[in-house]
């Protein structure tokens, strides 16, 4: 139980096998947990296949509906928590993060004394293949306003590429992150930093999707803008870290809450 990789799906049936086969190839010992949002094109069937190949390394959890980023990633990072993984991912499913990069981001963790790893864009090493222009603004621009409001020290602060050790979300009252795209990658660094964990950027090739189409859209960015105004806010005048912080009592509470997913393991 050293490494689990959480993936978010919805409809990516042209990536998943491959995605799945490129982590298992690398035979480093992930365990991959995918959490699909009851993709009609089929993408949780592909990996119910794949299950009998990988029996010990592959898991699904399957949700009734499309719930958002965050909450998947939320239903996921408990779930390894209870299973005691001791470090937990984040990746996308479409390739866009290179599988032979989770072994960099685990080390930065295992090895190098941090506490967070993210898969950076924006500092020295990193960057984008095949974005769009208009993306790539988007994200410097939301990089760049999001360290200027919130003052935190992540060049990537909305990266979706991240090794967490376990000690990290053990800390954090998951049921206290309520955004759900954007601004769900930023207040889990924001939560993590605010907490006094170590944040380290390693620089990753980030390449934009060929298969299937992007989840972005102005739900999201609107959340990212108004939800970084709202960290700050919070930081300022609420105790945002006395929020976020998980006391004894809510980690007794939550192992003990009852499973409110299928899970599927074969």
């Amino acid at each position: 139980m050293e490494k689990l990789v959480i993936i978010p799906t919805y409809n990516e049936k042209e990536n998943i096998s491959n995605t799945l086969q490129a982590i298992f190839l690398l035979n480093e010992g992930f365990h991959v947990l995918v959490i699909d949002d009851n993709s009609p094109d089929g993408t949780a069937e592909i990996v119910k296949d794949l299950q009998f190949s990988h029996p010990s390394q592959l898991f699904l959890e399957q949700r009734k509906g499309k719930s958002g980023l965050g909450t998947a990633y939320i239903h996921g990072f408990k779930w390894a928590i209870k299973k005691k993984y001791n470090f937990i991912f984040e990746m996308d499913a479409d390739f866009s993060h290179n599988p032979k990069d989770l072994e960099r981001l685990y080390q930065a963790c295992k090895s190098y004394g941090s506490d967070v790893a993210v898969g950076s864009r924006y500092v020295k090493g990193g960057g984008n293949v095949n974005w769009p222009r208009n993306r790539v603004l988007l994200s410097k621009g939301g990089s760049l306003y999001t360290r200027l409001i919130t003052w935190m020290p992540v060049h990537d602060p909305t990266a979706g590429f991240i090794c967490y050790k376990r000690e990290v979300l053990e800390a954090i009252d998951l049921d206290e992150i309520h955004f759900t795209g954007y601004a769900f990658q930023i207040e889990m660094k924001f939560a993590s930093w605010k907490l006094g964990f170590k944040i380290k950027e390693v620089p990753i090739i980030f390449e934009d999707r060929k298969f299937g189409s992007s989840k972005m859209n102005k739900g999201i960015i609107k959340e990212g803008i108004l939800g970084v105004l709202n960290l700050r806010w919070q930081s300022l005048f609420k105790n945002y870290h006395i929020r976020v912080k998980k006391t004894m009592d809510m980690e007794v509470a939550s192992y003990n809450a009852p499973e409110a997913m299928v899970s599927s393991k074969l």
